[in-house]
């Protein structure tokens, strides 16, 4: 099997599980569109390999991933490329093999976003989930919009996406969003038991399953192209330009003068 590797992707395989690791630490695992280009390659390779049975996302150092990378994101925007991620956004939204995380320290943005599309999530204590879109002048993506409300109920939703609330691991758990919360040392442990419990079942019955309950969200891709066409206009949009020029220049943004 081919494996998509760089330095600030790292792909491994090992008792029939493909392991995708952010491996930025130094940036926080901030998204690059290589590394998004990665993914998608790296989820291709796994979903054409029959020896492997599940994929399982995770981060290097005490972040999972802080979002797009903010210089590599706003050149994508000015050479008007900014759907670079809808590649990842549909494989992300479409794999047939299970997908599980294994989140040490903060998720923000799409970090939290794409956790939506994982069928279990293992949750270090130190995990955090955030969204922040509205703080830039952005819309969410990944669906969230959709799938937050169905996950979290109105309420707790809103609060994520229209305030930016974040959502600690016992929280996340409470809430139901992830499937179990370990110690930071106990994680990758955790998670590798969790994707061997999965490797030993019937690998078309899990995907059958899978298929099945992904039935009750007709309307995801539809949605999902609906908010990348949304967030398109508003990385152009100048609440966006003020919200990136402040977090750029270390100020708070001041959003007084739009309507």
């Amino acid at each position: 099997m081919k494996t998509p590797m760089t330095k600030e992707l790292i792909v491994t395989h090992a008792n029939s599980v493909t392991e995708i690791r952010f491996n930025r630490p130094e940036k926080k695992n901030a998204l690059t569109r290589a590394m998004y280009d990665g993914v998608v390659a790296a989820f291709e390779a796994a979903e054409n390999d029959p020896a492997i049975r599940v994929i399982m996302l995770t981060g290097t150092g005490d972040t999972f991933t802080s979002g797009n990378d903010i210089k590599d994101f706003q050149q994508r925007a000015a050479a008007e490329n900014s759907s670079a991620v809808s590649p990842f956004l549909t494989a992300l939204s479409t794999v047939n093999k299970p997908l599980i995380a294994a989140v040490n320290g903060a998720a923000i943005g799409v970090g939290t976003t794409m956790l939506a599309h994982c069928d279990l999530i293992v949750a270090a204590r130190s995990a955090r989930f955030v969204m922040p879109f509205t703080r830039l002048g952005l819309v969410p993506e990944a669906g969230s919009s959709l799938l937050f409300p169905q996950l979290l109920g109105h309420q707790k939703a809103s609060a994520m996406l229209l305030l930016g609330d974040a959502l600690d691991a016992e929280a996340a758990l409470a809430a139901g969003f992830v499937y179990q919360v370990v110690d930071d040392t106990e994680l990758m442990t955790a998670a590798r038991a969790l994707a061997g419990r999965l490797a030993a079942l019937p690998p078309e019955a899990i995907r059958q399953t899978k298929r099945l309950m992904r039935r009750g969200r007709p309307s995801l891709a539809d949605r999902i192209g609906e908010e990348l066409e949304l967030f398109r206009e508003r990385v152009a949009s100048p609440e966006a330009a003020e919200a990136f020029a402040a977090f750029m220049e270390k100020r708070a943004p001041n959003f007084s003068r739009f309507s």
